[in-house]
């Protein structure tokens, strides 16, 4: 009996063994098949972190190729424009401070004939109260007084309007008078040193008046654009500016254009005319031929590609042509640069460059300052001494 109990047992023993190894070999191969699945989604993941690195790489990479560099230009022009827009605030502030300094004076001037006027009607209320005989005399009397009191407020505008023609006059003379002492210290210098050596010494560049110049224009809109493009074509010829003058049409006439008188140096008037020849005749290839459209000569270098732009003009081109540009816009005015001379009627653009014979005698018949006349006069010179650059100006 005891030996078949211990043979169940061990029976029951062998199959708890054999349950309890298959338990833990099904849980080993589930603990196996989750690492598994486990290593398979960090695969997954990782893959996926890996492509999206690659991604914010190349993103990075762009930013930094192309969007910081067009940041760092933007924020170079912002500054500029900035920059300038509170040079104009201070510009304008400036300029307002002024202004409500003269308001702040016409104001009290005001005041002031406001109660020179009250007290003169409180006057006359008690004139007319205390008397009845010669009633008419005196009430005409205070109504002259009154009249008169509104003529002075009217002066009052008058005489600030001539204290800025006064004070515009005054800048005009002080830079002539610079200019000519400049001109007669340079001259001065010369003389000594020619007294002290025993020998002229040649004057320095722009020492001497060498060439004369002219500008007037029929727009007063125009005075001033044109102004700076002029004196911009004689430095790029390199001239220099001696002394000027400006004056009216008949003297120093109110309202009347300004006749801009110029004395320059710095070149002989020979070397200016085939200067200013050279440049006429660059200028005027560029007038279109047979209506095709085309240029008369190519502006383009041989050789270039399709699309890329030849050179920048030299400086004295395209002063030039500045000039006679901004010429074109009026519709009346002349320029003379030494021999050259440019007219610009309400019809027509006319260029000369002109002899000394030729420049004295025009301007002995005062041509220099009427466009109509100057036009005539031009079309009677040689044909290689004028250009019309009419068609010229009217392309873009």
């Amino acid at each position: 009996m005891t030996t078949v109990i211990l043979v169940v047992m061990c029976v029951v023993v062998g199959a708890l063994e054999l349950y309890a190894g298959k338990q833990s070999r099904d849980q080993q191969n589930a603990f196996t098949r989750r690492i598994d699945e486990l290593n398979e989604q960090v695969t997954k993941q990782n893959n996926v972190l890996v492509t999206v690195g690659e991604q914010l790489t190349a993103e990075l990479s762009r930013v930094k190729r192309d969007v910081l560099p067009a940041l760092d230009t933007r924020l170079r022009q912002n500054t500029g424009q900035v920059e300038e827009l509170a040079g104009l605030v201070h510009r304008a502030d400036d300029f307002l401070r002024t202004q409500a300094g003269r308001l702040q004076d016409l104001e009290q001037q005001r005041v002031t004939l406001a109660a020179l006027r009250r007290k003169l009607t409180e006057v006359e209320t008690s004139v007319r109260a205390a008397t009845s005989t010669g009633a008419a005399a005196v009430e005409g009397k205070v109504d002259t007084a009154l009249d008169r009191l509104a003529d002075l407020e009217r002066g009052g505008e008058e005489i600030l309007e001539l204290q800025r023609t006064l004070t515009r006059t005054l800048e005009d003379v002080e830079d002539v008078v610079a200019e000519l002492l400049q001109f007669t210290e340079g001259e001065l210098d010369d003389t000594v040193t020619a007294a002290l050596t025993g020998r002229a010494r040649p004057p320095a560049d722009g020492a001497a008046v060498t060439a004369t110049g002219r500008l007037w224009t029929r727009d007063g809109q125009l005075q001033d654009i044109l102004t700076d493009m002029y004196e911009r074509c004689v430095r790029a010829n390199r001239l220099s500016v001696r002394f000027r003058t400006a004056e009216g049409a008949d003297g120093p006439a109110p309202d009347s254009p300004e006749r801009r008188r110029y004395f320059l140096g710095g070149q002989a008037a020979d070397d200016l005319a085939g200067a200013f020849s050279a440049l006429l005749i660059s200028t005027g290839a560029d007038l279109p031929h047979n209506g095709n459209g085309r240029r008369g000569l190519a502006r383009v270098e041989p050789g270039l590609p399709s699309g890329v732009e030849p050179p920048r003009p030299p400086e004295d081109e395209a002063a030039l042509k500045a000039l006679l540009r901004t010429l074109n816009e009026s519709t009346g005015a002349v320029a003379q640069i030494g021999p050259l001379m440019a007219v610009r009627t309400r019809e027509e653009l006319l260029c000369a460059v002109l002899t000394a014979g030729q420049s004295l005698e025009l301007e002995s018949d005062e041509v220099f300052w009427d466009p109509a006349t100057a036009t005539v006069r031009l079309r009677h010179l040689p044909s290689h001494q004028l250009w019309d650059l009419t068609a010229w100006a009217s392309t873009p």
